[in-house]
């Protein structure tokens, strides 16, 4: 086998686009890199400079790609709908109008993460009963504006919830008195989740990534902040974490990739910086905002970092409900057409 090079021009697993092998078999382990319409052929003679160069790119250039394009998981976008299977998590995006609402969901288990305005509980309750929930392992209250729990209340008295996460800041609101009301008369226990903390529902597992500080005097930096990683796949729920808040996370050199982002603050210019999108590198981006809504949401600065990052932008003002099916290595994407 000494100083025997051999090729072969293979074809991608799924796309049957033909990609590059790399093979070596001489005493020296160089790596050779073939084209389909050539034949490798060990030749006795010895490299020019500008041959060595263009080598060196080439292995840079494939280092790069290995290290960096590692976001994992296929993202495809499929009309209609399926019945969500036994390996398989299901993420809703709902639309509840000027809010967030997330609902996570396997066979087994569910986890909601925020509840939308008071205004909008009956549309969530309605989303919530269609898509067959009976309990909710955890409840998330990311922080505490009316956007986000106001309807939380109505789900506690209608669902056993196993537990509240909520982050040490309160609020001198109705629709915080309300929400605390209800987690007393129901008995729900809250913890507050620290920064490493990981929380789990069966296939669901919630790693906690913010606030990584409290009190703060912006209360949208204040948001808890989830990262869920199912086999090759990634999610990351932002509450309202705006770029204070981000630049903490990348700080903590915690890993922020996902393969889709929950946009921070409904898509405003004061989230979703240039800094955390490249360190989350997302396929995918959803942005929860209400149709016609007086802040202007998504905000046109944070618009085109978003699409300059991600390859897919959602919007529940333009979209509807978004739902995403994950079986640890494709990501389907469901719209109606």
């Amino acid at each position: 086998m000494k100083g025997r090079v051999s090729c072969r021009w293979a074809r991608g697993k799924n796309s049957g686009n033909p990609i590059f092998m790399l093979y070596s078999h001489s005493d020296k382990n160089a790596a050779h890199l073939c084209a389909r319409s050539r034949i490798c052929k060990k030749k006795k003679r010895r490299s020019t400079p500008t041959q060595r160069s263009f080598w060196i790119v080439m292995v840079a250039v494939v280092l790069f790609y290995i290290i960096y394009n590692t976001r994992g998981g296929e993202v495809v976008t499929v009309p209609g709908g399926a019945p969500l299977a036994e390996n398989e998590i299901r993420v809703h995006f709902i639309d509840v109008g000027q809010g967030d609402s997330i609902l996570i969901q396997t066979l087994q288990n569910a986890v909601l993460i925020d509840g939308g305005e008071y205004s909008a509980r009956d549309k969530l309750m309605s989303y919530l009963k269609g898509a067959g929930v009976d309990a909710l392992d955890i409840v998330v209250a990311t922080h505490p504006h009316s956007d986000h729990i106001g309807g939380l209340p109505s789900v506690m008295d209608s669902y056993r919830v196993g537990r509240l996460l909520m982050p040490d800041t309160t609020a001198n609101t109705a629709s915080f008195e309300k929400l605390l009301d209800a987690v007393e008369a129901n008995g729900i226990p809250i913890t507050v989740p620290s920064p490493g903390e990981r929380f789990n529902a069966g296939l669901i597992e919630l790693s906690a990534l913010a606030p990584n500080t409290s009190g703060n005097s912006n209360v949208n930096n204040d948001s808890i902040v989830l990262r869920m990683v199912y086999g090759e796949t990634g999610f990351l729920f932002t509450g309202d974490a705006e770029v204070n808040s981000e630049r903490e996370m990348l700080d903590s050199g915690n890993d922020l990739r996902a393969s889709v982002l929950k946009a921070g603050h409904h898509g405003s210019a004061t989230a979703s910086g240039a800094g955390f999108l490249r360190a989350v590198n997302p396929t995918a981006v959803v942005i929860s905002c209400g149709e016609g809504n007086s802040y202007g949401h998504p905000h046109e600065e944070a618009l085109e970092r978003i699409t300059a990052a991600a390859a897919h932008v959602y919007r529940t003002d333009l979209d509807g409900s978004i739902v995403m099916d994950s079986d640890g290595g494709v990501i389907r994407i469901y719209k109606d057409e």
